[in-house]
């Protein structure tokens, strides 16, 4: 397959690499972007994630909580521009979205959108959402939502860069004292800034390590530093990058942003559980910004 320009272009925007290891990389991929990005990761040319400039999708995101902190949901509604996207019509319709998907039973988006509309019941979800985009005059869906009922704690929501991202954190605990509150708040924009993937890492799948343990593998080889290095000593090497590449995927082995002597978001929630005389518990977290894998 011929390598293009804009393709060249589309992967180093992607990626961050230089023009040619991204030309390099799609000639020996065949043109393929995710064996592309792969091979430019076994290079130590660029990074696991596409850059967040590759989102391209317009929207909101909107949390709502109920039920004495007890219930809470989270949407992503799109629309074309941004324009709409802070367009007040839309952005009470996406208020309404939020508010439906609390008291919702319906597993999936699907089912969801089957649904009747709360707010009148002659119509489906589905069917408000075609009379919202006939009346705005853009293209406009309802991506995704989750909701969470915590049966034994709490849960909080923060909204960041108005709208742009969206988070629910849930934790185990029998304090409804506002300090719980605050911390949990400050977790949930931790989350926001720094987009963990995992709670702890017990909770990392074990293909994940796997395969995360390759590319450092791969990594090493390609390094002329470890030419001559023994391989017990290059395994020492990357068991030690792989566990701290983990810490900053997971939440609670990641440096509490806010801390002054740089300890972990579990040990800042050690400290809020001695604050309140019971324990505070981490369970999930839940992360949508808008146009997110798009």
């Amino acid at each position: 397959m011929a390598v293009t320009a804009s393709m060249v272009k589309e992967l180093r925007e992607m990626t961050g690499a230089g023009m040619m290891d991204c030309k390099k990389a799609l000639s020996a991929t065949d043109g393929d972007f995710d064996k592309a990005i792969e091979f430019l990761r076994e290079k130590g040319l660029a990074t696991a994630e596409k850059k967040a400039g590759r989102i391209a999708a317009e929207g909101l995101v909107a949390t709502t909580i109920k039920d004495g902190d007890k219930v809470a949901a989270i949407v992503e509604v799109n629309a074309e521009t941004d324009f709409v996207a802070k367009n007040e019509v839309f952005r009470t319709f996406v208020k309404e979205v939020v508010e439906q998907a609390a008291d919702t039973d319906a597993a999936d988006i699907d089912a969801f959108k089957a649904e009747k509309w709360a707010l009148d019941t002659s119509m489906t979800v589905d069917e408000k959402l075609a009379a919202m985009i006939a009346k705005i005059g853009e293209n406009m869906n309802i991506r995704r939502f989750e909701k969470i009922v915590s049966e034994d704690g709490i849960v909080v929501s923060y909204i960041h860069a108005a709208g742009k991202i969206g988070v629910l954190v849930e934790a185990k605990t029998e304090s409804n004292d506002e300090r719980v509150k605050e911390a949990l708040k400050n977790v949930a924009m931790q989350v926001a800034a720094l987009n963990p993937k995992y709670v702890s890492t017990d909770d990392v799948p074990e293909e994940y390590k796997e395969h995360e343990k390759e590319i450092l593998i791969a990594q090493a080889k390609n390094d002329p530093k470890n030419a001559n290095k023994p391989e017990n000593i290059i395994e020492k090497m990357i068991t030690g990058r792989l566990a701290k590449e983990l810490k900053e995927i997971c939440l609670l082995e990641q440096e509490y942003v806010k801390a002054e002597n740089k300890e972990t978001v579990a040990k800042y929630l050690e400290m809020v559980s001695k604050e309140v005389g019971t324990p505070v518990e981490l369970k999930r977290f839940v992360r949508f910004e808008t146009g997110e894998g798009l």
